[in-house]
């Protein structure tokens, strides 16, 4: 008897479980477009989508709960004979919980750690995964960003067709360890679609005697001009550093 009550009792509260997860999860996506952390974790481009989503899942937690409701005021029992694969409501707590902990939880961006882990590295400069057709020619090379450098290095590989060419660029420090003491790699996250396929890109920075050699992951504004150096065995491109100056996290980190 006390088993069929407990069932009976987990089978009422189980809408609910649906409708506060629904409703949670459709709160937490406006409340990081809100607040400006949606971009770290989709492309601008499926800004639209995610917005329109989160609000049909507020109308959704809306009807279902008048629904409830309805069935409430009518006694409708659900069938006892129905059998799940988990315990009613058991999924639905899983979605709350995990929206819950996106309440709590900051997303963070990505950092010297990661692109390590997914991938920078001297060798790697040349199979980047940056479209050819997001090249713009017309661009001046002081004018380019990080990302606009390696694309055109993707069109264009021969480092020593730029040397010279004058460079300002913004990016986070990392410290590869196949670098020497007198360079420092300044790159870039740049996203698809979701944080998930976000992959790093960069260059490497010699520095002069005199300068400074940032701690990872500190954002910097970097000029000087394009030499040719050889790293790890080969030619690269390289930024040789007239002036670096340390600047705040950009309110969107991200290129795409």
């Amino acid at each position: 008897m006390k088993s069929k009550s407990k069932s009976k009792l987990s089978n009422r509260f189980a809408p609910w479980l649906d409708i506060l997860a629904i409703t949670a999860w459709g709160i937490l996506i406006l409340k990081y477009w809100v607040t400006g952390k949606l971009n770290l974790l989709i492309h601008p481009d499926y800004f639209g989508l995610a917005i329109a989503g989160a609000i049909g899942l507020l109308f959704i937690g809306f009807f279902k709960a008048q629904e409830v409701l309805r069935r409430r005021r009518q006694d409708d029992v659900s069938n006892p004979m129905h059998i799940n694969v988990f315990p009613p409501g058991w999924g639905a707590t899983l979605l709350l919980i995990a929206a819950i902990l996106g309440f709590i939880i900051t997303p963070q961006v990505f950092a010297s750690d990661k692109a390590l882990q997914r991938g920078v590295t001297i060798d790697s400069l040349g199979s980047s995964r940056l479209k050819p057709q997001a090249f713009r020619t017309t661009v001046r090379p002081e004018e380019r960003s990080l990302v606009d450098w390696v694309r055109t290095l993707n069109v264009y590989p021969e480092p020593d067709s730029y040397t010279g060419q004058k460079v300002k660029v913004q990016g986070f420090v990392i410290q590869p360890p196949e670098l020497g003491k007198e360079y420092i790699f300044l790159a870039r996250f740049v996203l698809s679609c979701c944080a998930a396929d976000a992959y790093p890109v960069g260059l490497p920075v010699k520095l002069q005697a005199e300068q400074e050699r940032y701690a990872a992951d500190t954002w910097l504004e970097i000029e000087g001009q394009m030499i040719t150096e050889t790293l790890s065995g080969k030619r690269q491109l390289t930024i040789a550093a007239s002036s670096l100056k340390k600047i705040p996290q950009p309110k969107n980190p991200y290129d795409y």
